[in-house]
């Protein structure tokens, strides 16, 4: 008798711990999902932001045309070419924003200063939450990566989460402010 309450003792800790990772993994996807999201919502603001400075006028018509087209295809990218979009918005941002001149037109420019300010805060974001994100995404992995996990299958059918790899460099000029 003692030693099927042993077995049973036994069989109880490992559920209750089997049922602890699972529920450890669904807190790391569900951290996954809202970081996701997060992100989602600052590439949104940066691109954004990026569309209307290119719309406002204060920019040269070259500059303000590679403005527009990079956030625009930034805003309508499909979920496969995000990535690539999202590193050409950087780019373009580099390449308008190189010169100190472009900055300085932009602030002196009726309501300028809170657009600098917001593009300023936009691309400061950007990789704040991509790397929140991809931690998120890299401790999801190594909890996958277990034993235990891959055995008793805690994952369920969920698919393997995904980091968010992009060129995310702000422009020199606004990295300093």
């Amino acid at each position: 008798m003692t030693t099927f309450i042993w077995v049973a003792a036994v069989v109880i800790a490992v559920g209750l711990y089997l049922s602890w990772t699972a529920g450890r993994l669904d807190r790391l996807h569900a951290r996954i999902d809202a970081s996701r999201a997060s992100l989602d919502a600052q590439l949104l603001r940066r691109a954004s932001v990026a569309q209307e400075l290119a719309t406002a006028g204060v920019l040269d018509p070259a500059a303000s045309i590679v403005l527009y087209e990079a956030a625009h295809a930034a805003r309508q990218a499909e979920d496969e070419q995000r990535e690539v979009a999202e590193s050409e918005l950087s780019q373009a941002l580099r390449a308008v924003f190189a010169e100190a001149d472009a900055v300085e037109a932009v602030r002196e420019a009726p309501g300028g200063e809170n657009a600098t300010r917001e593009l300023t805060q936009a691309v400061r974001r950007v990789p704040m939450a991509r790397r929140f994100h991809n931690d998120s995404v890299r401790a999801a992995r190594a909890l996958r990566r277990h034993r235990k996990v891959r055995w008793f299958r805690l994952a369920g059918h969920a698919p393997p989460p995904m980091t968010f790899e992009m060129d995310d460099e702000p422009p020199a000029l606004f990295a300093g402010h």
